[in-house]
């Protein structure tokens, strides 16, 4: 008899704390605007730009590398943003996936070349 009323009792925790997982429905969830979404990535992309080029600035102030080398790392750059730029105009100031990566691999090579 105890044993079940013990099992009768676990049963009941499992199902209570089961019911407490489930996630919400779908619909429930609100669906983004995908021009928010488009102006977020390039968001993105423009700030990590932004910070590259702060940390060549860092990295030439404390003498990692000369000038000169700031100045053509800094020029990737510009090309790049002017690249992310030209991408937006089409988009309403926005960059889809595809060239939200695309972008990105290009800022990951020129990471590499800052960090060397």
């Amino acid at each position: 008899m105890q044993r079940l009323i013990r099992a009768l009792g676990c049963c009941a925790l499992v199902s209570s704390l089961a019911a407490c997982v489930v996630e919400p429905p779908q619909a429930a969830r609100p669906v983004p605007n995908p021009h928010e979404v488009a102006v977020q990535r390039f968001d993105q992309v423009d700030g990590r730009i932004n910070n590259m080029s702060r940390h060549i600035d860092v990295r030439v102030n404390q003498g990692y590398y000369p000038p000169p080398v700031g100045g053509e790392l800094h020029r990737r750059l510009d090309a790049i943003r002017h690249q992310a730029h030209e991408m937006a105009v089409h988009r309403d100031g926005g960059i889809s996936g595809d060239e939200q990566r695309t972008l990105n691999d290009e800022l990951d090579s020129t990471a590499i070349a800052i960090n060397r």
